[in-house]
């Protein structure tokens, strides 16, 4: 009977934590019920991925089916949200798209039944050891055999995670529209914010789906587009809407379900009646190509949530993607502005609310930037990297573009003295005529070293950064700021080459001869003195010494 199959928009699925700290379940609609008594003010799964994961999705059907017409509507919902009636209305002509299980189209799987290997359910979950990983024994840090059955709710969950981060999965096996693993960004918008205002914050204007063009929007709507030699590629305003990038199917995958009498859910554990035990997947899934970058909306471009990149002019767009070392204030040019070279571009939603939703919010100085993502080596999860950081800007548009550009100068300044200390530390440590540094098989080389020197350097730096930030605007010239910054980063740098580089009584005299003239030599950098010296004050845009004239 239809009433027993699962329906994302119909039934109450979601996990959701209340202001007073009432936890229940709810339906996508009502994350505005009770809004001025209770309101929601988050998700409640216990993994961070599903999460971010939650509020891609309840932003995707808000840009799908209640996407505003313009800036003032959005103004307008922003100061009164809607009714749970009014969403309801919304989202129930998209419904049939939206039944995880039942007889007819399912959500993000494949149209048609797949002959294929049933595999075990925590496979679907990114970070999952895959299959040659567990026969050559190696899943030493993410063990198998932790999920071996999923609540409906979870799999949903897993499902859409997996189909909009999708990593290279073998062969055939596409990867997600935005690429294997994308960085998410999200605006929030100010402290104690709401579950609506955060998704809200982040919700672009434009069209909404129609009845129409369903099936280009919800692609497992219609029989699968397969990829191959001979088969087109799904590219937006050809055979795919645009708004499909909320959507993407790049997995041909069917779950497999088991009615129970009584089962439980291993990540939420809660009571279930119907459990996800397995899933089938066959190769050649819809093969997206050319969706970066593409207008979505009127200063909007695909994809909405994740920043954008490119090798050099004219060259194709590409999704950010985590990497090691996490996110930090190093990446916030090309996550809350562009770079000087306009090679790297935010994502569109965190650039709309830093230049026109926070002033007219009146909240330029309240809101934070989350940056999430699963941080990929091919086709395996080395972690889930999950940040937040201040996001200042100004009503005045002037002054917001002196901060922006101050912001500019601070991170060029600081990658060239991150680079300029990983390279005295390496000298200083490593004599070049003697060992490689790259030389994989030598162990010489302690990638610690330089993971225990970025937190220091990070973690004496940022909050000065952040600070400085705000202070832009209060005296008519940077340069005192500038000059701020340089001795934060001077500070900084000799004092990790000194707790990093150690003289001891073992040293040699070659060695400690070595250190010395490294450390020497990074303080003339700081000094702006010699050719990458003087690179340091142009990038810092601060006054270059007079050379001294030689007699």
């Amino acid at each position: 009977m239809q009433d027993s199959w699962f329906n994302l928009i119909h039934q109450a699925w979601l996990p959701v934590r209340r202001k007073s700290g009432i936890l229940s379940t709810i339906r996508p609609a009502e994350v505005v019920e009770a809004y001025s008594d209770d309101p929601i003010m988050d998700v409640e799964w216990p993994r961070a991925d599903f999460q971010i994961a939650s509020y891609e999705f309840l932003i995707g059907l808000l840009a799908t089916a209640f996407s505003p017409d313009d800036h003032d509507e959005w103004l307008d919902l922003w100061e009164e949200p809607p009714s749970v009636a009014r969403l309801d209305e919304a989202y129930d002509p998209i419904a049939k798209a939206f039944f995880l299980d039942g007889p007819g189209p399912r959500f993000l799987q494949d149209y048609s039944e797949l002959e294929a290997d049933l595999q075990p359910i925590e496979r679907l979950l990114i970070n999952a050891p895959g299959e040659s990983t567990i026969k050559q024994n190696k899943d030493l840090f993410v063990h198998r055999d932790q999920v071996a059955q999923l609540g409906r709710p979870a799999a949903a969950m897993a499902l859409f995670a997996l189909q909009s981060w999708a990593p290279s999965g073998g062969q055939g096996n596409k990867t997600g529209l935005r690429g294997g693993g994308p960085l998410v960004t999200l605006v929030l918008p100010q402290e104690n914010a709401s579950l609506w205002q955060i998704l809200w914050a982040n919700t672009p204007c434009g069209k909404r789906v129609t009845e129409k063009n369903m099936e280009t929007v919800f692609p497992w709507l219609a029989p699968t587009l397969l990829s191959g030699k001979e088969k087109d590629k799904v590219r937006p305003g050809e055979n795919a809407d645009t708004l499909q990038c909320w959507w993407g199917m790049p997995r041909r995958i069917r779950l497999e379900f088991t009615a129970v009498e009584e089962g439980y859910c291993d990540l939420t554990e809660q009571k279930e009646n119907v459990l996800v035990t397995g899933w089938r997947q066959r190769p050649h899934g819809p093969d997206y190509a050319g969706w970066i970058g593409e207008e979505y909306s009127p200063g909007v471009v695909v994809h909405p949530l994740t920043p954008a990149y490119r090798q050099k002019d004219g060259a194709e767009w590409l999704s950010l993607h985590p990497q090691p070392g996490g996110i930090h204030y190093r990446h916030w040019v090309g996550l809350v502005v562009s770079t000087r070279d306009g090679n790297r571009l935010p994502a569109s939603m965190v650039a709309q609310w830093h230049s026109t939703r926070a002033v007219d919010c009146g909240l330029t100085r309240k809101g934070r930037l989350l940056a999430a993502g699963y941080d990929m080596d091919s086709m395996k999860a080395r972690s889930f990297v999950e940040s937040e950081m201040p996001l200042p800007g100004a009503a005045d548009e002037e002054l917001r573009e002196r901060i922006d550009h101050f912001a500019r100068c601070c991170i060029d300044g600081v990658n060239q003295v991150w680079r300029k200390l990983t390279d005295a530390v390496k000298n200083a440590l490593f004599d070049k005529k003697n060992v490689s540094l790259f030389d994989k098989k030598n162990v010489l080389f302690d990638k610690s070293v330089f993971s225990n020197l970025q937190h220091f350097f990070i973690s004496n730096t940022e909050g000065q950064f952040f600070e400085l930030l705000n202070k832009v605007g209060e005296a008519e010239d940077d340069v005192f700021f500038r000059m701020a910054w340089l001795k934060t980063l001077k500070n900084a740098v000799i004092s990790g080459f000194d707790r990093t580089v150690l003289l001891g009584p073992e040293t040699s005299i070659g060695h400690a001869e070595r250190i010395a003239r490294c450390r020497r030599q990074l303080l003339a950098f700081l000094a702006c003195s010699g050719k990458e010296g003087r690179a340091l004050a142009q990038a810092l845009e601060l006054p270059l010494r007079e050379r001294s004239e030689r007699k």
